[in-house]
């Protein structure tokens, strides 16, 4: 994993907010900039010179878990640990109001808009959508977590309500096998055509809490069950459903990471799916990364049901493998910039168009955003950046490109009066994920006042936008200001 960005970018776009807001905050000479003696800052890097460093390369991602699991922790009273904050997450868990394009590429939109001191540009991509009745069959084993761990009330429940659901929704021509692990894996049910329901509905009721968590096995049996049923015309996916503590077999990551690439380098795709209050973050999130998958996490029923039912089939397919972002700065009207988030995600420039780096897999319909800050010379004008997207074909492996560029005078108007709305919505998750990941000795130094005009900004976009999502984000921030 590369060294994490900085948590003062957020900080940066936090106290330029306060400004817009007329709160206090860093001058925007300092903001965004490490303080003299602050260690913390400085470890977790700095903007970038855009004379040094003019291009920024990033594989993209559509996990969501960390905002899913921080949710969770909120709601229960507590913060969650720094460490498992991750700002796209927290942005690509909200609805984006892109154009879709006309084929199966990415539509690519760059937007944003001036704060005090600079300005905040948004890297926007789309894929087109597809029903449900238009997509491929799918392939598709459950690798359930049956562990002691999952005995947590309500926990193996929701998983068993959500895959009883799911049974019932999917269609004629898909497939479904079912995997156990606790101290072992054990096949309940091998690869049938989902019309034999009375089957599967009964190997989801077999699906009780026992010993401990030998995830290894469980995967290796769920991909060696998936490639022994593995379908050319069909998706070919693993569902991973595990709180993610590995204390059995073989629980260094860098084993299970290997062998989850081996398969995922075969066109068996991985899905993981997070439950539980202890909840081991950051292997679910390389598994899904190693997988060619996403990571997303579910505390409740309603949730459970959203990804399974809602979500799930009609994503399916894929329109993208191994998607890459690179975005060109140009040093002539940009002075610095900062991506934020995706630390774990950044590539090296060369590594944009070699095919070999693995990139992230993209479904129908998704929306993937990128948020820079950026600071501007002076009187600058003309062409800020040029943001460019390169993706394999599912099938055919065949890479393609698209780009787009954006002016300085694309990006005007300020942030919180005249900017799209849902740019708006995205700012306050990047700052609000830059608040949780802050250190605790700068979190009532600079986020005291700053938290509580987040939360008055959430509250108005919530009422913008009518969006129960926005709405929730507004009431986490609430709660976080009782917590902090």
């Amino acid at each position: 994993m590369k060294p994490r960005l900085p948590v003062l970018v957020g900080i940066a776009l936090l106290s330029v907010t306060l400004a817009a807001c007329g709160g206090g905050g860093e001058t925007p000479s300092s903001a965004g900039r490490a303080a003299p003696g602050d260690q913390a800052a400085v470890a977790d890097g700095q903007e970038r010179d855009a004379t040094a460093e003019q291009i920024s390369t990033f594989a993209l991602d559509v996990d969501t878990a960390s905002y899913g699991y921080a949710r969770r922790a909120i709601l229960e009273g507590r913060l969650p640990e720094r460490d498992q904050v991750r700002t796209e997450e927290f942005v690509n868990s909200f609805e984006q109001d892109y154009a879709e394009p006309d084929d199966n590429g990415f539509a690519v939109h760059v937007d944003g808009a001036r704060t005090s001191g600079g300005a905040l540009v948004r890297v926007g991509l789309r894929t087109r959508g597809v029903g449900t009745e238009e997509r491929r069959p799918a392939s598709l084993t459950f690798v359930v977590d049956v562990s002691g761990s999952m005995a947590e009330t309500g926990r193996l429940d929701l998983v068993r309500d959500a895959l009883h659901t799911l049974v019932d929704q999917l269609m004629p021509g898909d497939q479904v096998s079912i995997v156990s692990f606790s101290d072992s894996a054990r096949l309940i049910s091998p690869m049938v055509p989902v019309t034999e329901r009375s089957r599967l509905h009964g190997a989801i009721d077999e699906l009780n809490t026992e010993g401990s968590t030998n995830l290894e096995d469980g995967l290796v049996t769920g991909y060696q069950e998936a490639s022994r049923a593995f379908r050319s015309v069909a998706t070919n996916r693993v569902i991973l459903l595990s709180d993610g503590l590995a204390n059995t077999g073989e629980t260094a990551w860098q084993a299970i990471l290997d062998r989850v690439s081996d398969y995922a380098g075969k066109q068996i795709t991985l899905l993981c799916v997070g439950v539980g209050r202890e909840y081991g973050d950051h292997l679910m999130e390389q598994l899904a990364d190693n997988g060619d998958g996403a990571a997303v996490y579910v505390s409740s029923q309603e949730q459970a049901r959203e990804v399974f039912v809602d979500r799930l089939p009609a994503n399916l397919d894929l329109r993208a493998r191994d998607a890459k972002a690179q975005v060109v700065f140009n040093p002539a009207t940009v002075e610095s910039y900062s991506l934020l988030g995706y630390e774990n995600r950044e590539l090296a420039p060369e590594e944009f168009r070699d095919d070999s780096r693995d990139g992230g897999e993209v479904g129908p319909g998704h929306s993937v955003t990128a948020l820079y800050w950026v600071r501007l010379r002076a009187g600058a004008s003309g062409q800020l950046a040029t943001a460019t997207v390169r993706w394999l074909d599912p099938d055919s492996r065949r890479p393609a490109e698209i780009s787009r560029a954006v002016d300085t005078g694309d990006v005007r108007g300020d942030l919180w009066t005249s900017a799209p709305i849902r740019l708006q919505v995205d700012a306050v998750a990047a700052a609000f994920a830059d608040y949780l990941r802050a250190p605790w000795s700068d979190r009532s130094e600079r986020f005291g006042l700053g938290l509580a005009d987040l939360a008055d900004q959430g509250s108005r976009l919530a009422a913008a936008t009518e969006d129960r999502d926005v709405t929730e984000l507004a009431d986490l921030i609430n709660r976080t200001r009782s917590l902090s």
